[in-house]
């Protein structure tokens, strides 16, 4: 009986350092939640006023341009999906894994191939044990994700979009049609909803920095032309929409990784008090047993004794 006391005190030891750990983890994900909201929330005005600029451009000019021109017959797509770095966040990863599966079945449904691009190193992992082909990904930047990041996976999904030949020897294949993006959207702390968006050919009224309908946009006059100003514009607008996606998916995985290990603090004090509560009866199991033996040795002594008698 000792030992199993013994062994009671030791699972509840290694549970009070297990709550330790999650509750430091908590915490640390709490403080760098409000600051990747900060960050979303400095870079929303630069992406409201370059969606208008685009979006006014666009409207105006009457260019058709590589980038907003729709294909007459898709065949191949590029979907580029962010997860984390990282673990112990829950289901995070996993619900934006399933969310492209399903956009990759609609895709295939739709007869066209799709090529996968990856932020984080949970989706490469997952696609690398399924034995998938991954064109490119870019990892350890999950947390905090920089624009230098946006700025690269933006030019490698235009360059991939614009081209139209066969791109030998690095095996990415033909130039894509379409080019999306799957991310988890940042709603509250409780809601993280996986959101899957179409980049390319560029859709200019789209998510949350799309203009009001009373919105008026501005007027421009164009120099040297409309068509270089679009060349310059559009790629900045897909990095931009790229490094929101980047923003909004670190703060989904802070707020889901805080949530997950509120859970794993909470089932560790539920699991001490279970420890503790086994220990104690354990102990006064064996101290009732003892003194059980006890007295019934007095007894037999007694009657030992009054035989002898």
């Amino acid at each position: 009986m000792a030992t199993s006391v013994r062994d009671l005190r030791a699972r509840t030891k290694s549970v009070t350092s297990m709550r330790k750990i999650t509750r430091a983890m908590e915490l640390i994900a709490a403080s760098r939640i409000i600051k990747a909201q900060q960050r979303a929330q400095a870079a929303a005005p630069y992406a409201r006023e370059l969606t208008r600029a685009v979006s006014a451009v666009a409207t105006f000019s009457n260019v058709d341009h590589a980038l907003t021109t729709e294909p007459v017959d898709p065949k191949r797509a590029a979907v580029l999906i962010v997860t984390s770095d990282r673990g112990l966040a829950g289901s995070y990863s996993s619900s934006v894994l399933k969310e492209s599966e399903r956009l990759a079945e609609k895709l295939r449904a739709e007869g066209k191939e799709v090529d996968t691009y990856i932020s984080g190193r949970k989706g490469v992992a997952y696609f690398n044990f399924s034995r998938r082909p991954i064109v490119l990904d870019w990892t350890g930047h999950s947390d905090q994700p920089t624009y230098d990041t946006a700025r690269d996976i933006g030019d490698t999904l235009i360059a991939a979009f614009l081209s139209e030949e066969e791109q030998a020897g690095d095996g990415r294949g033909a130039g894509v049609d379409e080019v999306h993006v799957v991310y988890a959207r940042f709603k509250s702390m409780l809601v993280q909803e996986p959101t899957a968006v179409r980049l390319l050919p560029l859709e200019i009224v789209e998510g949350t920095e799309a203009p009001e309908a009373d919105d008026v946009l501005p007027l421009y006059e164009f120099e040297p032309s409309a068509a270089e100003v679009l060349d310059g514009l559009l790629p900045r607008y897909v990095q931009s929409r790229v490094y929101f996606a980047l923003l909004q998916a670190s703060a989904s995985e802070l707020a889901a990784r805080q949530r997950a290990m509120k859970a794993a603090t909470d089932n560790a004090e539920e699991l001490i008090k279970k420890y503790t509560r086994m220990a104690n009866q354990a102990r006064q199991a064996g101290i009732t047993q003892e003194i059980s033996e006890i007295v019934g040795g007095v007894n037999a002594l007694a009657d030992a004794t009054a035989g002898s008698e």
